[in-house]
């Protein structure tokens, strides 16, 4: 059975950082990343990696201060939040699928029907 474990997360004030993690257990997929929702918005894919070759997308919202990154033996990729903004608070949840590489570099890679979701963990940042 396929499990995601996210760890890190909390709160942070403006400017500052977190990271988090997310261990993927029973299989490799070909795409991972992290989805985002603050209250009342829509869910954003904000980041994601080909873990083939480490090649990345990040969102605009997030390019130049959110980095991921990935330990392919372990299965575990993390997401580096530096620069944080009051608008990047939400739930960020870790997912994972296998779709091709054009699809994990979309933007919308997590949409796919069979896309396996960790619980979830909460950010907030303060002003």
């Amino acid at each position: 059975q396929v499990q995601l474990v996210e760890s890190g997360g909390g709160s942070a004030q403006t400017g500052g950082s977190l990271r988090l993690s997310c261990a993927v257990s029973a299989a490799t997929f070909s795409c991972m990343g992290w989805v985002r929702q603050a209250p009342g918005k829509e869910r954003e894919g904000v980041v994601a990696i080909w873990t083939g070759d480490g090649s990345t997308y990040y969102a605009d919202s997030v390019k130049g201060r959110f980095t991921i990154s990935q330990d392919y033996a372990k299965n575990t990729v993390f997401l580096q939040m530096s620069s944080l903004k009051p608008e990047d608070a939400a739930m960020y949840y870790c997912a994972t699928n296998q779709v091709r590489a054009y699809d994990c570099f979309s933007g919308s890679w997590w949409r796919s029907f069979n896309t396996y979701w960790g619980r979830g963990t909460q950010v907030t940042v303060s002003s």
